[in-house]
């Protein structure tokens, strides 16, 4: 299993980056950089790529909403070129409070758009000229939908790579089977191995039934809390207020992602709890209510024979890049834990 770790972008960036060199020396993979409402991700991974050497980098994710295709891919392409092939495309739909609350778009088709995107990704990359007639997507746009001096055009660079890795972040049924079939990396969120099979294997199956041989075999991106020692134990509890936020507040009843999903894990009574509580206003509340049960099977966290069982879990149930969240205050602690968890998962 590869390791990666997310970086925060809530602040503190600059000082973040400053310290991936001692991450990257201590075995991290991966370094996969959010985009929510904050500062835009692009800005933030080319500044990565001038400080690192080996470390790959990916966005996770852009959303696909507000950026044509193929800004995408050269966004992706620019990219790539920068950090000398080491560069995942990550993308997904996020969701409608984003897209329409604060970018003003209309959030529809997540399935549709994803595949023509990925289409047109891969054309700008072969430096074919780009050419697609979807229902999403029309490239060059049609005459009578504006001036009519639209032409196919071909990328001006050559790509350091003309097939650049996709990932997409998905958690329903056909998102899953989607990605499946088409990218290269998949990126659940609040991965439980223990359910894993149940509630993706059959999207899965469907998706890889379909999926093109030429494609590498699907890289699946699970994301944990990491803590190693003794009486660490009830550090999950520091996770409650995320899973309360997308389970309780990411929504509304009955529209909620990952609300559906806490229930298709078996959390039906504990998911709709959390929720009314979150919506009323009683964010504490619905945190106490996440199941400690939930929490302790998405983490890595207790002593060292624990998270290799977990490791275990992880990699019985197909994970092969593990994104973790080191629980530590200083670098030469998460480079410690980086280390630690790197060898552990080496010997499952």
């Amino acid at each position: 299993m590869r390791i990666g770790m997310p970086l925060n972008y809530s602040g503190g960036f600059k000082e973040t980056v400053d310290d991936l060199a001692t991450y990257e020396k201590a075995g991290l993979d991966i370094v996969y950089v959010p985009e929510a409402y904050s500062f835009d991700a692009v800005s933030q991974m080319g500044f990565i790529a001038a400080k690192t050497e080996r470390l790959e980098i990916a966005s996770g994710i852009l959303q696909i909403y507000t950026r044509t295709p193929s800004l995408t891919a050269m966004t992706a392409a620019g990219m790539d070129f920068v950090s000398d092939g080491r560069f995942t495309l990550g993308i997904g739909a996020s969701g409608p409070q984003v897209i329409e609350g604060f970018h003003g778009v209309p959030y529809h088709a997540p399935l549709g758009r994803t595949r023509e995107i990925v289409d047109i990704c891969r054309q700008v990359w072969r430096r074919e000229k780009v050419q697609h007639s979807g229902k999403h997507y029309n490239i060059p746009l049609p005459d009578d939908q504006g001036t009519g001096l639209g032409k196919p055009l071909k990328l001006i660079n050559h790509p350091v790579r003309e097939r650049i890795p996709i990932m997409i972040a998905a958690i329903g049924p056909k998102n899953v089977e989607l990605v499946s079939e088409i990218a290269e990396a998949w990126e659940p969120i609040f991965f439980l191995p223990e359910k894993a099979g149940d509630v993706w294997g059959e999207p899965l199956a469907k998706g890889k039934a379909k999926r093109d041989p030429a494609l590498p075999a699907l890289d699946v991106v699970a994301q944990a809390p990491l803590a190693i020692g003794e009486g660490l134990e009830d550090l999950v509890d520091f996770v409650r207020p995320m899973i309360a936020l997308y389970v309780g507040g990411m929504g509304a009843k009955g529209k909620n992602f990952y609300n559906n999903l806490a229930q298709r894990y078996g959390y039906e009574a504990e998911a709709e709890k959390i929720q009314d509580l979150y919506l009323d206003g009683k964010k504490d509340e619905a945190a106490a209510e996440v199941p400690r049960d939930l929490l302790e099977k998405m983490s890595l966290i207790g002593p060292a024979g624990h998270v290799k069982e977990r490791l275990a879990a992880m990699k019985e149930a197909g994970v092969t890049t593990l994104n973790v969240t080191p629980f530590a205050s200083s670098a030469e602690e998460r480079a410690s834990l980086i280390e630690q968890v790197k060898t552990l998962a080496s010997e499952v």
